[in-house]
């Protein structure tokens, strides 16, 4: 337990911290499933579409810090690939 009052501060800092990353990376997590699923459909312009969607959450993710930036770059690059790729 925190012995001073900085330290207690920074322990309830680090949990409401804590919920609110494990929240965003839920969040990126549901955005790629979501598109995955659209992939699935084979539908092109259903999966184009949330793929845009997905790609302003995935962005906006890495730009608070929650994963790297080349962690967001790799998933938005596999994702538009496997669309380019249905037929």
């Amino acid at each position: 337990m925190a012995n001073s009052a900085q330290a207690r501060k920074r322990a309830r800092q680090n949990v409401a911290q804590r919920d609110r990353n494990m929240s965003l990376r839920s969040q990126l997590r549901t955005a790629i499933k979501h598109v995955r699923k659209a992939i699935s459909s084979s539908d092109k312009s259903n999966a184009q579409t949330v793929f845009q969607e997905s790609v302003a959450m995935i962005d906006s993710i890495a730009d608070k810090g929650i994963i790297h930036k080349n962690k967001a770059s790799r998933h938005k690059r596999r994702l538009s690939a496997a669309i380019r790729t249905m037929a």
